[in-house]
């Protein structure tokens, strides 16, 4: 009879080794730190870009804000992979990131082709407000992949440590 992956024990998110190697990197926390912040400033672009489609004012405060938007998902790209060698033992795709990893790919993608684009010359103003937007638009739901693995492994730790999990939340 052909096994079914409903049947199949979930991995956990973390092994033992894995969490403690977790909890004691301070990548956790340059994570912890740069995730926040990266959403601020994509509210922050988010705003600009959406004013300048708008009404066709602020193109230069909304490139620039693109473009530190991006800069600050090459950071958290960058310590993120760092991370994820620290705890896992690879740079990238590591099982429990792995789908994350991949659509991060894209989004890296998205937002490097707005520079790209932006230095070449090669889209017009409101086309690369529209690049921009698709990109944030990948970025958004990247973000709530790690949103949900982050609740995934707190409801995971508190099972471990038996606080139950209506209080994990």
């Amino acid at each position: 009879m052909p096994h079914s992956d409903a049947n199949r024990p979930k991995r956990a998110l973390y092994t033992a080794e894995e969490r403690a190697r977790r909890d004691a990197t301070p990548w956790t926390l340059v994570q912890g730190i740069l995730a926040p912040v990266q959403f601020l400033v994509f509210l922050v672009s988010l705003a600009l870009v959406l004013r300048y489609l708008a009404v066709g004012e602020g193109h230069d405060a909304a490139i620039i804000s693109v473009v530190v938007k991006t800069l600050t998902l090459y950071a958290i790209m960058v310590t993120g992979a760092i991370w994820e060698k620290v705890v896992f033992g690879r740079y990238l795709f590591a099982p429990a990131f792995f789908w994350e990893d991949v659509f991060s790919m894209l989004v890296i993608a998205l937002h490097t082709a707005y520079l790209v684009a932006l230095v070449g010359g090669w889209l017009d103003a409101r086309q690369l407000m529209w690049l921009a937007l698709a990109a944030y638009a990948t970025y958004v739901v990247n973000a709530g992949q790690f949103v949900w693995k982050l609740r995934m492994a707190r409801l995971e730790g508190s099972r471990d440590s038996g606080v139950p999990q209506g209080l994990a939340a």
